[in-house]
């Protein structure tokens, strides 16, 4: 878990340096902006820049492979409970109807820690105070193999879609993650900056 622990700190301390220089950019910026233009700044030609950053971003994602070491099969998690996920589902939240047609809970936590023990504990942590559920797909085979991979749902598709979340190191996508790490962190601070100047205005 140490190691884990690690990526968790260095993180944290590599966000606080790099919202310290986006601030920094972000002022030199606005100092050139007519006060009058200010709100379009905020509300449409930064966010669009952030918008393409983050679609290349994606983009970039297409490029590497799943090594189907099933982390992402075998242990999801989500703040709701599969109770809350389906009554989210019947009022129309899409993600939550593709979220339950593939995972399934755990009886017990103790099942989910014998998964990956140290990402079990990296999610839970990560979680702080607030509870975690945790999930898996009943139909991932012992090699973990997907039987119906042609037909999965847009989420499967998607996994990875956050480059600051966390993933374990067998996942294949880890060296993805790592290349745009540092770009995403930005554009995360960039919208903290942004509602922060918002707040203020209203």
């Amino acid at each position: 878990m140490s190691n884990l622990s690690n990526d968790v700190d260095n993180l944290k301390t590599k966000y606080r340096e790099i919202f310290s220089r986006t601030i920094e950019e972000f002022n030199q910026r606005v100092e050139k902006i007519k006060p009058q233009e200010f709100l379009k700044f905020l509300n449409e030609d930064i966010l669009k820049e952030i918008y393409e950053q983050k679609l290349k971003i994606l983009e970039s994602r297409k490029k590497i492979s799943c090594t189907g070491c099933a982390a992402c099969c075998k242990l999801a998690c989500s703040e709701f409970s599969y109770d809350e996920l389906r009554q989210k589902a019947q009022n129309g939240d899409n993600f939550a109807t593709q979220f339950i047609s593939v995972f399934v809970p755990y009886d017990t936590e103790v099942e989910a820690e014998k998964i990956y023990p140290e990402y079990f504990e990296l999610l839970k942590n990560k979680a702080e105070d607030e509870k975690v559920y945790f999930y898996h797909c009943p139909k991932v085979t012992e090699d973990n193999r997907c039987p119906d991979y042609e037909n999965r749902p847009q989420i499967c598709r998607d996994f990875p879609d956050n480059p600051i979340g966390f993933l374990p190191k067998t996942c294949g996508y880890t060296k993805w993650k790592e290349k745009v790490e540092e770009q995403s962190l930005k554009l995360h601070s960039l919208l903290e900056i942004i509602e922060f100047y918002k707040s203020k205005i209203s």
